[in-house]
């Protein structure tokens, strides 16, 4: 016998059918959301004239994220000794690039689209001051945390955002241990009392060379010039040859990688050198500048958050090195650490968050506490102050001697003696 179905029945049936149906693709959707890789943007110069430092940016924070999708026990880094973030079931890190070509609107732009189109839960960038700036206007608009390794602008964390994080030092940190080490050059007999500064005109060197002027004045020297000039240059004779008429003891420079090789060349050609030229960033960035330059660059003082010297007293950061060197046949540099630990500190946030959501990431950040032993840095630790900035970052300064960048102060850690005053030309 054939037992009827009333309308009733039948709508009854097959609506739970339907509603299981749908049940199970929202179970179906939400497994697969905790299966997804969680998304970060990186926002940086991966063409135009700052490609080169792009790549060893993206090598570092490729080699960042590789450590902590998959085990590697032997490690004391944050989150390398497990596969995955623990916290949020093992789910894998993937990073999506936006490329600034060094360009503030572009690296706008590309916050936008990494945020908006691609997902991202948080963003790391953006090496140059000027870019990072306006990268993270767009993060902070959108309640999105960033996390900034490289900048040194002491501008950035005086903005009053609450979603901008910096692990590395600024350049009134910088510019201090420049003076400090003058003054320490000074207690043992030396004779210096006249700077000059030479700087791109950016957010980045604009800032830097202010910073060094202020520090110059507080301190009793006298700033016998202070030239500032668009990068890249052209030329740099005329600011050069304006400055050795000055008559300064020592120089300090704020200058991108191009302007640094310029920088050397026409010094050169002027058979020119201070008793001392003290640098931020384009003489140390990436192997490009020893290579361009050779012997020509020797002598050149750089401050630098991490030194690969660093590792005859932490033995992680050869180890580390290493790893990087067999990826991609070079040495890490002071850029590249620091890549490599900004993005080392934002995932160790997104796991602690235990979550995707902007929000819990930011309050993450803000409770940070990486102590200084899980780190390849020479610092601390890692704590963010209320601004955003790392209050344990600092660094050493290095000397080119020899092909290689050697600590030369504080002096009691110091790998190598320092060269003072750098010798003239013909005597190299």
């Amino acid at each position: 016998m054939v037992e009827r179905v009333t309308r009733r029945q039948f709508l009854r049936s097959t609506g739970a059918a339907v509603a299981s149906v749908a049940l199970g693709d929202r179970l179906v959707d939400w497994a697969s959301a905790q299966e997804a890789p969680v998304t970060v943007g990186a926002v940086y110069p991966l063409t135009g004239a700052l490609a080169r430092i792009g790549a060893a940016i993206r090598n570092a924070i490729e080699l960042a994220v590789d450590m902590v999708n998959n085990p590697y026990p032997d490690l004391n880094l944050p989150l390398a000794r497990t596969a995955g973030l623990p916290r949020l079931g093992g789910r894998r890190l993937r990073v999506v690039w936006g490329d600034t070509r060094g360009d503030p609107a572009t690296g706008r732009a590309e916050a936008d689209r990494l945020i908006e189109r691609e997902g991202a839960v948080a963003l790391i960038g953006s090496y140059q001051s000027a870019v990072t700036a306006t990268a993270s206007l767009a993060a902070e608009a959108r309640g999105i945390p960033f996390l900034n390794p490289e900048s040194s602008s002491p501008r950035l964390t005086e903005r009053g955002f609450k979603w901008f994080f910096r692990t590395g030092p600024h350049d009134i940190t910088f510019t201090r241990i420049m003076f400090d080490m003058v003054e320490d050059l000074k207690r043992r007999g030396a004779r210096i009392s006249r700077v000059a500064i030479l700087a791109e005109d950016s957010e980045f060197g604009a800032t830097a060379a202010g910073v060094a002027k202020g520090f110059a004045q507080s301190r009793g020297y006298t700033v016998t010039a202070m030239e500032l000039y668009t990068s890249p240059p052209s030329s740099l004779t005329a600011e050069l040859l304006r400055i050795r008429a000055s008559n300064p003891d020592f120089v300090i420079g704020a200058n991108y990688l191009v302007d640094a090789v310029l920088i050397t060349r026409t010094l050169k050609e002027m058979r020119w050198f201070p008793q001392g030229f003290m640098v931020h960033a384009g003489f140390t960035t990436v192997p490009d500048y020893l290579n361009t330059v050779g012997r020509d660059g020797y002598y050149f003082l750089a401050r630098a958050p991490w030194a690969l010297g660093i590792a005859r007293r932490k033995p992680l950061v050869a180890r580390v090195n290493e790893l990087y060197r067999r990826k991609h046949g070079a040495d890490m540099d002071e850029v590249a650490a620091r890549a490599f630990t900004g993005m080392l500190t934002l995932a160790d946030a997104i796991n602690r968050a235990g979550s995707t959501a902007p929000a819990a990431i930011q309050k993450a950040l803000r409770e940070t506490n990486i102590p200084g032993a899980q780190l390849i840095m020479p610092w601390q630790g890692i704590q963010f102050d209320d601004k955003g900035q790392n209050r344990y970052a600092t660094g050493v300064m290095v000397q080119i001697l020899d092909g290689e960048y050697k600590v030369v102060w504080p002096f009691d850690v110091a790998e190598a003696e320092l060269v003072w005053p750098a010798p003239p030309w013909e005597r190299r």
